[in-house]
């Protein structure tokens, strides 16, 4: 058998192909979507989650404590207190880095343009 060009893959065409359907393939992708109404409602279900969570925890090692050592209500209503400005001070943690998020995002569309 002889070799023929028309044997092996010709290097130029197949770098073409290649081209063009990297061209089709970024033409058909979808552009990423942001909802930013879903981003809020996610950051909002967060904060509500963090401060029930605070609640629920404090009231239970309140109500844990007083079940021991026979002091109810009392450690019951302090450590749900707490629980409350523990849920409070995370929900202003979490507010703040919401914010910071926002205030980053138009300065990365300035440097990406």
């Amino acid at each position: 058998m002889t070799d023929h060009p028309s044997d092996g893959p010709d290097p130029a065409r197949l770098e073409a192909l290649e081209k063009r359907l990297k061209e089709v393939k970024r033409s058909t992708e979808p552009a990423p979507r942001v909802d930013v109404q879903m981003d809020q409602a996610n950051m909002a279900w967060r904060m509500v989650i963090e401060m029930v969570s605070g609640l629920g925890i404090g009231f239970g090692i309140g109500y844990g404590l007083d079940v021991l050592i026979g002091t109810q209500p009392w450690l019951m209503v302090l450590f749900t207190l707490l629980g409350l400005a523990a849920g409070v001070r995370v929900m202003l943690r979490t507010a703040e880095e919401m914010n910071k998020e926002r205030a980053a995002a138009p300065a990365a569309d300035e440097e990406g343009k």
